[in-house]
Parts: structure tokens; sequence; C-alpha cells
């Protein structure tokens, strides 16, 4: 079948802030998590076991969703699954991939498909900047886990007898901050790395305040409890959004310049987040 493709240039735009997990293999939960998220990532890579590949591959072809709300996760390029995946996609309306461990543009831009980037490899961070300006690379998502694999350790966060528990260490949280620069850069999407302690729910709730605070897009999920978590964290409060609108409102009677709202000064950054902040809130300026 022929497929229309969403072109490189056209900036992508999850239906939603919270994008969940779902094994390929487990056709039966796709419905289940479309439910409960915004958008979901179908899963051919780390989800499923190396001798389901091929059912689950069958199973994304033989189950369509709507394709404006799923991403498929693709396995790495060099990997015989990775052109066994691609060959099934070609039977499929799905037209956005993210693809695993990528590192370097030409593993993007060799397929075409419009493409999430999974920076988890010490050599894909450092290659962070090149991978987001491939042409057909809408945006970057990193992960904690394969990235500290890849370095000979053993844990991306501190553990409970050490100084900040639960927190990432060094190396993994200026990974998270080099994509969310590399994709800011190019006017692109940043997906944030789940949290994989499902019951620890505070610490789930902080990681989105500062995702949002910090602009990031969506941040993705393993289990479905967690998909309301992070849309009440992307959600502005009331308050927030009528904050954005005296701003901008304020920033139309001076002209763009300089002015002063609840003792605070306005300018060009400020008015800047308050843009970013009704877009959020489904309210984006139009001027």
């Amino acid at each position: 079948m022929t497929v229309e493709r969403r072109s490189p240039l056209e900036p992508w735009i999850p239906a939603g802030p919270a994008l969940l997990f779902c094994p390929a293999d487990r056709p039966e939960r796709y419905a289940k998590a479309l439910d409960r998220a915004d958008m979901v990532i179908l899963d051919l890579e780390d989800a499923v076991a190396p001798g389901n590949k091929s059912s689950a591959r069958d199973a994304l072809v033989d189950n369509p969703q709507d394709p404006d709300r799923v991403i498929v996760r693709i396995n790495a390029a060099g990997t015989a699954e990775h052109d066994l995946d691609l060959a099934a996609l070609e039977k499929t309306a799905y037209r956005l991939v993210m693809q695993a461990k990528t590192e370097d543009p030409a593993q993007v831009t060799a397929h075409g498909l419009a493409t999430i980037a999974l920076i988890e490899t010490p050599m894909g961070a450092l290659r962070a900047e090149d991978i987001v300006a491939a042409s057909n690379c809408v945006g970057l998502m990193w992960g904690a886990e394969d990235l500290v694999a890849g370095l000979g350790g053993s844990s991306s966060r501190y553990a409970d007898d050490e100084s900040e528990p639960g927190e990432y260490r060094d190396v993994p949280k200026y990974v998270r901050a080099r994509v969310r620069l590399a994709a800011g850069a190019y006017g692109k999407a940043t997906v944030d790395a789940i949290h994989a302690d499902i019951g620890d729910v505070d610490g789930l709730v902080a990681e989105v305040r500062d995702a949002v605070a910090l602009g990031y897009t969506a941040t993705a999920c393993i289990h479905p409890s967690q998909a309301a978590h992070i849309r009440d964290g992307y959600a502005p409060s009331p308050e927030r959004v009528d904050w954005a609108h005296r701003v901008l409102d304020g920033a139309a009677e001076h002209d763009g310049g300089v002015f002063a709202l609840d003792g605070d000064m306005i300018d060009g950054p400020i008015i800047a987040q308050a843009r970013a902040t009704l877009t959020r809130a489904g309210q984006p300026p139009t001027d």
C-alpha cells in the first residue's frame, strides 16, 4: 500500500504530553493504552523478547490504530531487526518512528521517515546536535539506562543511602540537558525519559514539573497510571493562564516594549514564556 509520509519540514507536535510505551507483541493492549495516554509508542525494541520480534511486527501490521496517535519504536540501525521493522512499517499507515540508539544523522536520513531520535548511547549523546539537524528528525528523546550501561556503569540514579536518593547522577543530567538544548536550538520537539519507579509518584511529578519549566514537549511513561500525572503537570493552572493573557495584553498595549505587571518587569523572554504557557493550555496566540 502507498502511505503518505509526513513532510520533514512540518513541525511535529504530539497529540498531548503523555506518551505511553506498549509492547508491540501485545496487541490486546493497544486500544487500552491509547485510551489512557495521548499517544502510544508501539515498541518493537526493548519491550519485545528476541524470539517475539517477528510476531510483534505481525501484530503491528494486523492491528491498525489511529496513525496520528501512534509512534513506532524501531530497532537500532545496522541490525537485521531494523531492516525488518522498516519493511513491516511499509504495510501500515504509521508515519512516525522513534529510532532506538541513534548515533549518526545518516541513520535517520537513510529511511526518510519522520523520526524521533532516541539518544541513549555515549556516541549518540556526543552527536545529538548533528542528529537533530537531520531533515526528517522531528525531535529527540533521551534514555538513561542504556546510556549508563554503555558507559559500563550500574545505576543512573543515586541510591537510597546516597546524598540525593532517586535523583539522576551527573552524566544522565548532562545528557538530559544536552538533548534539550540541541532540540531547542533547531526548534524541534523534546521528549523526556521515563520514570521507571512506577510507585514513586512524587518523583515523577517533580521530574515533569522540571521538564515543563525547561520547555520539554512531552514525557514518556511505562505504566498507564503515570499518564494522568504527566498530563496534569503539563497543563498550566488557571492562574498561570490568566497571567499569560495579562502579559500578552500588556505587551500589545506597550507595543512589545518593557512594562511592569504585578510588580515584575516584563520583557521579551517573559512574553515568550507567556506564549508558551498559552500554547500548552491549548490557547496558542494568533498574533
